[in-house]
């Protein structure tokens, strides 16, 4: 009942510029926070940037300063906007949602998280 779609990946030259977007969709309720994972080849996965519902964020600190996490204006949609890109920012980015409550017929039920099916970023000149 819960869909998560990453979107805006591609390529782009060292030092420019990408906007990742994660969209949620569903019979929703609530999500209390949405977050963006990266995973380089033969690299764990790792977190790159969180927003909570109540608006805090927080950042890897290999990207403070060149990434922003925000609220879109779709509903339970956020987008990752990206400068000054490295090669080291290279990999798939994922997007994962944390503790979302969700309807199910009559029922309300939570899940502890939700991931989309990730989108490629490469940077490279």
């Amino acid at each position: 009942q819960v869909h998560v779609v990453e979107s805006g990946g591609g390529l782009v030259q060292p030092g420019g510029s990408l906007r990742l977007s994660c969209a949620a969709s569903g019979s929703i309720f609530s999500i209390n926070a949405m977050e963006w994972y990266r995973q380089a080849p033969g690299k764990q996965r790792e977190l790159v940037a969180t927003l909570t519902s109540g608006g805090n964020t927080n950042y890897a600190d290999s990207v403070k300063g060149r990434f922003t996490v925000s609220r879109a204006n779709a509903r339970n949609t956020v987008d990752l906007q990206m400068n000054s890109l490295k090669p080291e920012d290279t990999g798939v980015y994922y997007c994962k949602l944390d503790y979302v409550r969700y309807y199910s017929g009559d029922y309300m039920r939570m899940s502890n998280e939700y991931w989309g099916q990730g989108t490629q970023v490469t940077v490279s000149s």
